[in-house]
């Protein structure tokens, strides 16, 4: 997420009421989680693992609960509870303002596009020309969709980030202030439904097509060409490179990057990154001709076992 216009440090820290250690001056354009951060943004961390993590990034604003060294070039904001303060500063930049109207008044919408009855189309959204939005298509705020799309009946783009932090009696949600972007000449299917960015973008490249009843989580990034059958279900920060194709009921964790041209057959559980040009099968999800081995060599335990039995009884 980037800011409307530049700020200080010290700005920033009066915001959330915080101490700063760092030049006063120094710059914040920018409010990103750790997957998406780059130069001026902030970035938060609560927890002693990912310390590092966070101070090595690319981010050059950290927002941490403990007073630590920080590299050169960086500044910290120190708090008592990162989590927290990181949503009290996404919702004073973006703050809450529902639409009442079917199609905002800030909403665009292209030439030669069709929107059915029940469409709904939120503040900032923008359509592209010859798109077809079959009924009761949702479309939250800031979203873009490009040119020749079609979008089939109950389809929702860019509900919040499934995102919380457990705290002792409650779940605490984290406030998704990203987008949906898909571009030109993608087709989705009815009841589908991609989540918007935690801080950047969840992104459906050219041409792709997705089935019915796919879910997208926050942050994923499919590349151009991608065709998805029914009932596949991604999680967040996932890449997809150009392409690729996943069949029915395939599912993958969180930050997994799969290559150009790879195919996942039906059924596949993800958790491990897949090369380009590869078949993976199975749960764990592993190359197809190994996979499909490992299951022949189960259905043969049964004779093997048998045979062991009646050598043990001769003997």
């Amino acid at each position: 997420m980037k800011l409307p216009i530049q700020l200080t440090l010290k700005e920033i820290a009066g915001l959330i009421n915080c101490e700063f250690d760092g030049n006063p001056d120094h710059p914040v354009t920018g409010l990103n989680e750790i997957h998406m951060v780059e130069a001026g943004d902030i970035v938060f961390v609560d927890h002693p693992k990912y310390y590092d993590k966070a101070l090595n990034s690319k981010a050059t604003t950290i927002l941490i609960n403990k007073k630590t060294n920080c590299p050169q070039g960086k500044a910290l904001l120190i708090s008592d509870d990162p989590f927290r303060d990181y949503n009290k500063l996404v919702r004073h930049f973006q703050p809450i303002n529902y639409s009442s109207k079917s199609i905002s008044d800030s909403a665009k919408v292209g030439v030669n596009t069709v929107v059915m009855p029940g469409v709904y189309l939120g503040n900032n959204v923008t359509v592209g020309d010859n798109c077809v939005l079959h009924p009761n298509v949702v479309v939250y705020d800031n979203c873009h969709i490009g040119d020749n799309v079609i979008i089939h009946a109950n389809t929702v783009i860019g509900a919040d980030a499934f995102y919380y932090k457990k705290r002792e009696t409650y779940f605490d949600k984290m406030i998704s202030c990203g987008r949906v972007i898909i571009e030109d000449d993608v087709e989705i299917g009815s009841g589908c439904t991609i989540d918007k960015g935690v801080s950047g973008d969840t992104i459906i490249g050219a041409g792709s097509k997705l089935d019915n009843q796919i879910q997208i989580g926050h942050d994923t990034q499919l590349g151009k060409m991608c065709l998805l059958a029914s009932q596949v279900g991604v999680a967040g920060v996932v890449t997809l490179g150009d392409s690729v194709t996943l069949w029915g009921q395939v599912g993958i964790r969180s930050d997994v990057k799969i290559g150009t041209g790879a195919v996942l057959l039906a059924q596949t559980g993800l958790a491990e990154d897949v090369p380009s040009g590869k078949t993976y099968f199975g749960t764990p999800g592993g190359e197809a001709r190994v996979k499909m081995r490992e299951v022949a060599a189960v259905k043969m335990l049964p004779d093997v076992l048998k045979k062991m039995n009646n050598d043990n009884v001769s003997k």
